[in-house]
């Protein structure tokens, strides 16, 4: 895993079949994207800016820091928050409410961590500092047993932004699903998989 970069680890967490047993349905998800998307698009043709219903002002400026240090822009796709999903997620919130006490009580939990650590809270601190903080938060393997609760949350928060990226239309193209392609002709499997596979049509 040392040699995979953090983005292609994500997408191999996401289209495993663990990553399918969310505690939301595919509908619960499907309509939150909707939802965030109808925001998106009010907001960009000049409306109010998307104003979140569960986050207060403060955890969703950190929301976005977080989602996109764990999922940033690159040269094959935008960042998370260009796929809408701090949206998403304050839309989960929403609809979960069982959900939301883990949310809140974990977004404090880092910003406690920083000012144990830099005296700020998350969002005041320098790109170094937030990704040093991650590297403390970010490994199940940490031996830190006073850092079990962060490093909990954190692998729950990274879980929902890699769903709600994964699923968004930005994110399957990052994918590069090749799949739901109607074909005119199936004219059978390649020779040179049938090769490699040491078998042969009768």
């Amino acid at each position: 895993m040392r040699h995979i970069s953090r983005r292609a680890a994500l997408q191999i967490f996401a289209s495993a079949p663990v990553a399918a047993a969310m505690v939301w349905t595919p509908a619960e998800a499907e309509q939150a994207h909707h939802d965030a998307q109808q925001a998106r698009t009010a907001a960009a043709s000049g409306a109010k800016a998307f104003k979140p219903k569960f986050f207060t002002a403060h955890e969703y400026a950190t929301v976005g820091l977080l989602v996109d240090l764990i999922i940033p822009k690159d040269e094959r796709s935008g960042s998370a928050t260009d796929a809408g999903v701090p949206e998403f997620m304050d839309f989960m919130m929403i609809d979960q409410p069982a959900r939301q006490v883990a949310m809140r009580g974990g977004l404090a939990l880092v910003d406690r961590l920083c000012e144990e650590r830099y005296n700020k809270r998350f969002t005041a601190l320098t790109d170094a500092e937030r990704r040093a903080i991650l590297d403390e938060i970010a490994y199940t393997t940490n031996p830190d047993r006073g850092l079990r609760h962060h490093i909990v949350f954190f692998n729950s928060f990274r879980d929902l932004t890699a769903s709600g990226f994964w699923t968004t239309k930005m994110g399957i193209a990052d994918l590069q699903y090749q799949g739901n392609v109607f074909l005119d002709e199936w004219t059978g499997c390649p020779d040179a998989a049938l090769k490699k596979l040491g078998v042969r049509y009768e």
